[in-house]
């Protein structure tokens, strides 16, 4: 199927049989509560009684702070790269039942049917159209989610401690993501919220994901207006599938682009 937003290229996607959805639905319902306990606040896709509009409002008021460095994160084929293994690391931590824990690697190994009818073997990746896959994204992008919230400087530091921060010139941050959409914002410098890119690539390498260079950028608050922050603007199932940001600020001078991220990822 080509991808989404016009972005150039395809991706693979499954459509589990009858009997295969009723049983990851099933599975679902087991295993959405065990991690719904554990997931950081920051997330907001593919969650019960949680939204894009929730993150966007989030953004804007933090964008009214002193946050107005925006780390606008890409990841590169993201459902295709997951590492299966840290993955069921992951699931491991959590639920030891050796049959559920084996329908969990069934599904992520049972591989795709090409169009002529052979089987290509899944060696990386959660299953695009699986009703298991969305939930199992984001047990693998929750290490993002938690090695931010744990920084100093994060969520969980008190307004005394980030005050401190910054008198003594160090960042705070606060991340939201959407699936794999992710921003980052930033009260500090444009120097400090570039120096974070090798620390996120270093993040996501720990689930065998990559940050997309390319796409992957650096903006101050004031340059935009109606800018997508990190996200898309397509619809699945009457939700937005990222988080847009929109500001009253000036908009950057005509023809002067943001630079990626490609000189600070190696």
């Amino acid at each position: 199927m080509p991808t989404r937003n016009c972005r150039k290229g395809q991706y693979e996607t499954s459509v589990p049989t009858v009997a295969d959805r009723v049983v990851q639905a099933s599975l679902k319902l087991v295993l959405e509560p065990i991690f719904e306990a554990d997931f950081e606040p920051c997330s907001y896709g593919f969650r019960p009684n949680r939204r894009a509009h929730d993150a966007m409002a989030e953004t804007r008021f933090l964008a009214s702070k002193s946050y107005e460095w925006v780390l606008e994160g890409d990841i590169t084929a993201c459902f295709d790269e997951i590492s299966h293994s840290a993955l069921m690391d992951r699931v491991r931590a959590r639920v030891g039942d050796k049959r559920v824990l084996a329908l969990v690697k069934a599904f992520l190994k049972a591989g795709i049917l090409t169009e002529i009818g052979t089987v290509k073997e899944s060696v990386t990746g959660t299953p695009q159209g699986g009703i298991l896959s969305p939930l199992l994204a984001n047990v693998a992008l929750s290490v993002l989610d938690e090695h931010f919230a744990e920084a100093p400087g994060g969520p969980r530091s008190t307004t005394k401690q980030r005050w401190t921060r910054r008198q003594k010139g160090l960042p705070n941050y606060r991340l939201f993501r959407y699936a794999d959409d992710f921003v980052i914002l930033v009260s500090g410098t444009r120097s400090q919220t570039e120096a974070l890119l090798p620390e996120v690539a270093t993040v996501l390498s720990t689930v065998g994901l990559r940050l997309s260079v390319d796409k992957t950028l650096i903006t101050h608050i004031d340059e935009a207006s109606t800018s997508s922050v990190g996200a898309s603007s397509g619809t699945r199932s009457g939700e937005p599938t990222g988080i847009t940001s929109t500001t009253t600020r000036p908009r950057r001078p005509c023809g002067q682009s943001r630079p990626s991220a490609r000189r600070f990822v190696g």
